[in-house]
């Protein structure tokens, strides 16, 4: 089953590469806003032999990692806490939902004011948009935990601390994980986006060169790679996520079928 699905991707893949060929071959959209798979491809290549197209990368993979990190952090002290204080909960979900809804891109001018196009400014729009996924998901773990449980290990003299280990991680962690892999997306889009609009070094601000310049295959070359790099994010989270949960019924669950 599982050979027929990647045998049945590899032909969509192919399907949507050969279009790509002919659709501005035989004239039905202009090759200078959409030009063939070919040409791209090659643009591809050039961009990998070229220093500076790895050094964009690095840059990208350093406020993507240095952002997700910050924020997985924060997301999930703050959560435990906010859920383990009495009466906090209460106290700051209005705030909560008040700051979430804000767009990150919203913030934009707000970065380049502190901090120019520097790293920091990628930084602050990541951490802020990943911060509320990994945020909400460990506020619903902590709120799933059997409260038979919970008493039980008040009942046999638990601390707090203790309780968080052996009781509330186990339950929230397979929100968090859900949470995490969130974040590790939304920090991609955040990163380019910043480094696009604000002009921070990195692949964001290497694909607002190519369009500046008429590269269009060039654009369209990193446009692919920036997709690339989020299927394998997206790969890697949900490794770590199924290491990470191998204990859990869904994952056991899942590996079974």
């Amino acid at each position: 089953m599982k050979g027929a699905n990647l045998a049945l991707g590899a032909a969509g893949l192919a399907v949507f590469l050969a279009l790509g060929e002919a659709v501005p071959r035989l004239g039905l959209v202009k090759e200078a806003y959409f030009p063939p798979t070919s040409k791209i491809a090659d643009a591809f290549t050039g961009e990998l032999a070229d220093a500076a197209f790895w050094t964009a990368l690095g840059d990208t993979l350093t406020g993507w990692a240095v952002g997700l990190a910050v924020a997985a952090c924060a997301g999930i002290v703050a959560g435990v806490v906010i859920s383990v204080v009495p009466y906090l909960r209460e106290a700051t979900a209005s705030t909560i939902e008040f700051l979430r809804p804000i767009p990150s891109v919203a913030l934009i001018p707000l970065a380049v004011l502190l901090y120019g196009n520097e790293l920091r400014s990628v930084l602050l729009l990541v951490v802020y948009a990943s911060f509320w996924q990994v945020l909400i998901q460990t506020l619903y773990g902590v709120r799933d935990v059997d409260p038979v449980a919970e008493e039980t290990a008040r009942s046999y003299g638990l601390g707090t601390w203790a309780r968080v280990r052996y009781v509330l991680w186990p339950t929230a962690l397979p929100y968090v994980m859900t949470g995490l892999r969130l974040a590790a997306a939304v920090a991609l889009i955040l990163t380019v986006t910043a480094e696009l609009v604000i002009g921070s070094p990195g692949l964001g601000a290497r694909i607002g060169i190519a369009q500046n310049s008429q590269a269009v295959p060039d654009m369209y070359a990193l446009i692919v790679v920036t997709g690339l790099l989020g299927l394998l994010i997206n790969v890697g989270a949900r490794s770590v996520e199924r290491r990470a949960l191998a204990w859990h019924q869904s994952v056991r669950g899942e590996v079974a079928v």
